[in-house]
């Protein structure tokens, strides 16, 4: 299923829309089919902290590694891959990606950085002082990238997730998601932790916990009352997209498009 929006997407008309459509599943699906996906588990979360972020970031990738928070920004001529200090929100390090590029999802593996562009179909990579050690040619477009430890997992919008051998990027395998039998749809910004996948359902609050061996969503979280939040402190936020993991310290962080705030959450069970 295409996004509802653009990935550049209004500010102004995507929160109240979105909340519209909650529960909403791929276009045509059945009571029957709403039914089952309502079956799912919603537990809830709680906020453990907030820290700033940087409104001018359209985050498309989020991730913490030994312990440092990066993010990968999309927007034409806007892109970049940033370390930030997470207690001010302000960046430590920036390489901005050429105007002709649409950066996405980020991931590190092995102390090796890699970049999804948009409809470029490029992945860069780079070494952890940001330089740039080579890049891959991609067969579809790039939205959010993570991995397993051995794997990289990467999505294009739609509802699979597509596993690639990190030395040369070539296509192992391809796992469909779905919710209580249905397929998934607008996969985007991933993390993968302790056993399971986490993904931003594009244009919609919700993250979706995914068990990767068979693609079954087994929860969602609704992220609404943070989003609801973070509009009401500045009115250009976007939507939800950007979801970290510290391994290190097991703390859970997450953002949106143009968000003021990032928060640290604890995911309900």
């Amino acid at each position: 299923m295409k996004p509802i929006f653009s990935k550049r997407g209004s500010a102004g008309s995507i929160l109240p829309l979105a909340l519209a459509l909650l529960g909403c599943g791929p276009t045509g699906s059945t009571d029957k089919t709403e039914t089952q996906v309502r079956a799912i588990a919603t537990p809830g979360f709680d906020v453990v902290a907030t820290y700033p972020h940087d409104t001018n970031s359209y985050t498309q990738g989020l991730i913490v590694y030994k312990g440092q928070l990066y993010e990968g920004t999309g927007q034409y001529g806007f892109s970049a891959l940033v370390k930030t200090e997470l207690a001010s929100g302000n960046a430590l390090q920036r390489l901005a990606l050429d105007k002709a590029y649409f950066g996405e999802g980020i991931t590190i593996l092995n102390d090796t950085i890699y970049q999804l562009t948009w409809k470029e179909q490029k992945v860069f990579i780079y070494d952890m002082k940001f330089k740039k050690i080579g890049s891959f040619e991609l067969d579809k477009e790039g939205w959010g990238l993570t991995n397993n430890g051995k794997e990289l997992l990467l999505t294009n919008g739609s509802g699979d997730l597509f596993f690639y051998e990190p030395a040369t990027f070539k296509l192992l395998r391809v796992q469909t998601v779905t919710e209580a039998g249905s397929p998934s749809f607008n996969l985007n910004e991933l993390e993968y932790a302790e056993g399971y996948v986490y993904a931003n359902q594009y244009t919609y609050p919700y993250v979706l916990k995914i068990d990767p061996a068979n693609g079954e969503v087994v929860a969602k979280y609704d992220l609404s009352r943070i989003w609801e939040q973070c509009r009401q402190r500045y009115p250009n936020t976007e939507v939800p997209n950007g979801i970290a993991y510290d391994s290190e310290q097991k703390k859970w962080y997450v953002t949106g498009k143009y968000w003021p705030l990032l928060f640290q959450v604890q995911w309900g069970h």
